[in-house]
């Protein structure tokens, strides 16, 4: 007897080797997939500037990026005692203008390099709910405390969300014409928007989401991050604590799928070898001069210099 659904998850049509360059965007989703291509030793950057929740956010970053559109004073403010940038995420703000500009224009830097050498770019969505400045007008990224009564909250329309992702791809494609794309919704729960908000909000993505990769499938996939969550772990034990965000557990399983159709299965066996590595690395002994532990520090530094011949970025 079943007592799950199971999602159908498609082959990726360019899976992810060793020598694919990722660059992951979106949300604390992201950073959680992230950490598991950092811990396989994958080339793996994530969120440069922090976690970033909608559609439009994401686009507009994206753009700075690409036409290498300085940080200016205009672009940052003073609130709480720290710079902030509405465009990134509060875990870059600075006490000091001159250093958090300065901060903000290198990683704008690095991050066109990366996206331009890239071969796999993951955009994880997390909700359509945006919050509008008053005084700009525009959408920011994060509110970084500031009082609400500074801003109009409001949801995405499919349309608009259609019209971000198709901007942000074409943006990229200027600088990187031939590297793929994967999109996904975030399986957290934004609940603080109310249940109802939480399930329009993420209809709106997924609906957005599918009408425009199916336009040109070939280099974008869609990786059923929220269904599998919602369907096939429709447990609360799957939940942390919070009851919003997916535990280790569920992680591991979303994690489980998406490498099995999405990195090449050439690669899998090299996985293998790191994640032994790593266990190895975190082994405690009872007495670390004694002859047995010296004879498996020996060993492991065999197999980790092995591994750096082949992949000489591999760092542990």
């Amino acid at each position: 007897m079943n007592f799950t659904t199971k999602i159908p998850i498609s082959k990726a049509n360019n899976p992810i080797s060793y020598d694919s360059k990722i660059v992951s965007l979106g949300s604390c989703f992201a950073e959680n997939m992230g950490e598991k291509f950092s811990y396989f030793k994958f080339q793996n950057t994530v969120n440069p500037f922090g976690i970033i929740f909608n559609p439009v956010s994401i686009e507009n970053l994206v753009s700075r990026v690409v036409n290498k559109q300085k940080f200016t004073e205009e672009d940052i403010f003073f609130h709480n005692d720290l710079w902030h940038c509405f465009e990134v995420h509060s875990e870059l703000s600075n006490p000091n203008k001159e250093v958090f500009l300065k901060n903000l224009n290198q990683l704008l830097e690095s991050t066109n390099n990366q996206v331009t050498q890239s071969t796999h770019i993951i955009i994880t969505y997390g909700t359509s709910w945006v919050y509008q400045n008053k005084t700009s007008g525009k959408i920011v990224a994060n509110c970084h405390k500031v009082p609400q009564s500074q801003f109009e909250k409001d949801i995405l329309s499919i349309e608009t969300i259609e019209n971000s992702i198709r901007n942000t791809i074409d943006l990229i494609r200027k600088i990187n014409p031939n590297c793929s794309f994967i999109f996904t919704v975030s399986p957290v729960r934004h609940i603080k928007d109310g249940f109802v908000e939480n399930q329009r909000s993420k209809a709106h993505l997924i609906a957005a989401l599918h009408t425009t990769i199916n336009r040109q499938s070939t280099t974008k996939n869609y990786f059923p991050s929220y269904e599998i969550m919602m369907d096939e772990l429709r447990d609360y034990r799957f939940y942390a604590e919070d009851m919003l965000h997916p535990s280790p557990t569920a992680i591991d399983y979303i994690w489980k799928l998406f490498f099995e159709n999405y990195i090449a299965e050439e690669n899998h066996s090299t996985m293998e070898e790191v994640c032994n590595i790593q266990k190895s690395l975190l082994h405690r002994p009872f007495n670390p001069d004694s002859e047995n532990h010296q004879k498996f520090l020996t060993a492991l530094n065999q197999k980790i210099t092995k591994l750096q011949q082949q992949f000489p970025y591999f760092k542990f």
